[in-house]
This record gives structure tokens, sequence and C-alpha cells, in this order.
């Protein structure tokens, strides 16, 4: 019974994590939360009543049931209109970034919190007009003269806080759309998440068995999160290895996991898979930064592409997301990487993970590909590099080797830049002055510069 409770309480908060992952991009949640409270303070305003002798009473509106009524219904059809304008904006805006930026980076726009409150703002005053229609002048199918004038008055206060979110809005959107803003939120949203990475990652990978069983994913989508913690008794007294790291995309049928027994405890293959797919592995149709510090390095070079692109022709914009480039690998410097272990229930889950070299790859080869003609951005990712040797404090020895390599493909792809030989010589000899620092500071002189 104990098992059983806890692997309970182990399934909702995983489904819980998943439901808040999806409701945080959901434009339409905190819109249909105002309109049920639009609803519940009209209705509620429509029970007060105002004596005239109370200092309240000015608070009220003055004029007739008809006036009241032509109030509701100018509040709504203006406030619908704003509406219809806002969302305008924002595909506008979405379709922009995607175009110049990256269509990844959607997503960052979909979750943004302002934009939902905003929204909120609006659909509420609607709601809340359109409500009152039905009960402002009107009583048992009949016109009357009385009406809950409080209320009334309430409308005119939404509609003044829509009038200041349609001018926040605007400056918001105004903000949010330009390429330091767009970086600034992807790397404080990567920060967070390798901030949240495993801490006791060991020195040596752990041991998988080679005669364990595979296991298959049952159907296809990117990994979004693992959770070795959550596992459940079916794995009790098993060895588990991951063989995916997070925001790989996986297929229906393809290997996801080993297991095997090290000590003969049998094997129920049918029910490992379902155990490890729905407790363990959560599957989703896109990448998330709840665990893929990856897909933040991702966005930043992408934007980066796209400004060297031929279409766009924007190096310094290039230049920009490299410093932010920088700030992320530093952080990535301090931060214990690769596969890690966990026992959970009696048995072990062992999940594979990106290394410090992978995660420098992402973010130097393509961009180094793309502004091979272009020196300020080889200078710029010798500046990363530098600022990323100074940050590490997690296995420096080979992660300065790593550093240099991608150092040395720099120096290399900026040699077949066709420009003046001059431009190239900066880029080298930065190179060079670069090399010469991380030898200073113990890096195995083996690694010769190519």
């Amino acid at each position: 019974m104990p098992n059983l409770k806890t692997s309970n309480i182990k399934m909702l908060t995983r489904h819980k994590d998943a439901v808040w992952e999806y409701l945080g991009g959901a434009m339409w949640l905190l819109p249909a939360v105002s309109v049920v409270v639009a609803v519940g303070a009209g209705s509620a305003l429509s029970q007060v009543q105002i004596d005239r002798d109370s200092w309240l009473h000015g608070l009220v509106f003055e004029g007739t049931a008809d006036d009241a009524r032509t109030l509701l219904i100018g509040v709504a059809g203006t406030v619908i209109t704003v509406v219809a304008l806002m969302l305008g904006l924002t595909v506008v805006a979405l379709q922009l970034s995607s175009t110049q930026f990256s269509p990844r980076i959607l997503r960052n726009f979909l979750r943004d919190r302002q934009n939902q409150i905003v929204l909120s703002v609006f659909v509420g005053t609607f709601a809340y007009a359109m409500a009152g229609l039905y009960t402002v002048g009107v009583s048992a199918g009949q016109r009357t003269d009385d009406y809950p004038r409080l209320a009334v008055s309430g409308a005119v206060v939404l509609l003044f806080a829509s009038l200041g979110a349609l001018v926040y809005e605007v400056h918001h959107i105004s903000h949010s759309m330009q390429v330091d803003e767009i970086m600034r939120k992807v790397e404080r949203g990567t920060l967070a998440v390798i901030r949240g990475l495993p801490r006791d990652v060991p020195e040596s990978s752990p041991v998988i068995d080679t005669d364990s069983i595979a296991v298959a994913s049952t159907h296809s989508g990117y990994i979004q999160v693992v959770h070795p913690e959550y596992v459940t008794t079916s794995i009790a007294g098993l060895r588990v290895s991951i063989d995916r790291w997070v925001g790989d995309h996986v297929t229906a049928g393809e290997r996801l996991a080993r297991v095997w027994s090290s000590d003969g405890t049998p094997i129920d293959l049918a029910r490992l898979t379902s155990s490890i797919v729905e407790d363990v592995v959560r599957i989703g149709f896109e990448r998330t930064l709840e665990q893929d510090a990856a897909f933040g390095v991702r966005q930043l070079v992408d934007i980066a592409s796209k400004a060297l692109s031929p279409a766009v022709n924007d190096p310094y914009t290039a230049v920009q997301a490299i410093d932010h480039l920088a700030v992320v690998l530093a952080e990535l410097g301090r931060t214990p990487l690769g596969p890690y272990a966990v026992h959970s229930n009696g048995g072990q889950v062992i999940v594979a993970a990106a290394g410090f070299a992978d995660y420098l790859e992402l973010a130097t080869a393509q961009i180094r590909r793309y502004g091979a003609t272009e020196p300020i951005v080889g200078l710029a990712q010798i500046r990363m590099l530098d600022a990323t040797a100074t940050s590490c404090t997690v296995d420096r020895p080979s992660r300065l080797a790593a550093i240099c390599r991608q150092l040395d493909a720099i120096i290399e792809q900026s040699s077949l830049c066709p420009g003046r030989a001059a431009d190239y010589e900066q880029v080298r000899d930065a190179g060079a002055a670069l090399r010469r620092q991380l030898l200073a500071e113990g890096l195995d002189e083996s690694v010769q510069l190519s």
C-alpha cells in the first residue's frame, strides 16, 4: 500500500508538471478566467444598493436606463474592435519574429504573461458589458427604469482599465520585438534551466550492461523532460539506461532505453515499457525549455544564423547573439555536465545527457560556418571562448581542450575568407593570443594549433 500511494503521488506530480507547461503557453486560459470573474463581479455589484445619503453615491451612474444600455453597447463595441486590433498586431509581431529571427522563439511570445493579461482585460470588459445588457433596463422581459447603477459604473472603470491596457500593450509589444529583448529572455530562461540541472554528475560515465534489453518508444515526438526519480515499483531491482538526450526526437518503435538485471530479477518488458515512457520520460510534439538547455542555445544560434544570411545581412545582430551565448556558456562552464544516475525504488536509472563539448559545438559550429567571411563574427566568437575558458571550474583540462579545438576551427574557417589578408590576420592574431593564454593556464601542450 505505501508503494501504491507513493506511485499515485508521483503520477499526480508528473501530470501536474505537464499540465502547467501546457497552460503556460495557452493564450485562452487567462481570458477564459477573466470572463468568469467579470460576470461574477457584475452579478455581485448588481446586488449592491447605494443610498443617496451615502458618500459612495457619487460613484454610481446617474443616467437613465436607456443611457446605461447605450453606454454598455458602446463599451462592448469599442472593446471588441480593440481586441481585433491587438490580435492583428500580435500576429504581425509573430510573423516578423519568425521570419527575421527564428520560428523557435514564437513559443516565447505565446508564453508572454503580459500579453495574456492584457488580452484578459479586454475580454473581461467585453463580457462584463454584454452580461450587463441582459439586466440593465430589462426586468421579466419588460422595459424598466430601475437598474443596478453601481454595476454600470463598473463598466466605466473597466473601460478606463482597457484604455490603460491598450497603451501598455503598444509599449510592451514594441519592446518585446526588439532583438535585444528577445535574446535577453532566451538567455534568462536558458540560465534558469542550467541552474536546475543535476549537480551530482559522476566523474566517469555509469557502466551499462552489454546484455541489456531494448525498450522502444511507444509514440513519436521530442523528449521534453526526464524524471528518473518518478520510477515505479516495476523498476525495482532493475537497471535502466535512458539512451536519448532531452530535446532529441524519437519515433515510435525506436529504442528509447535499455534495461538489465544485475541480481536475476525477472523483466516484464511490456510493463517496463509503459513505466519508462509514462513515468520517467515525457514525449511531446515540440521542444520545451523545462530541462532542455540546448534548446535555448539553439534559439540564440538561429538568431545569429538568420542575421548572417544574405537576405538579412546583419552581422552586428550575430555578434549580439554571440555575446548572449557567452553568458550561457560561462554558466555551463561552472556546471557538472554529462550522464548521471539516480537510485530509486531499489533500482537505478542512468540518464544520458549532453556534455560541455556538445554544448560548445552547438553554440559555435553553425555560426562559425555562416560567419566565416565576416571578421567581426570570428573575433566575437574568440571573445566568447575566452570568457568561457575563464569560467570553467569543473573538469577544466578537458573543457579547455574542447575550447581549443573550437578555436582552431574558427581560425581555419576564417582563413577561407575571400577578403583582404589583413582581415584574416585580426582573427588569427586574436586566436593565437587566446591559445597562448590557455597554454599558460595549464592546457595540455599536446593539443596543437591547426
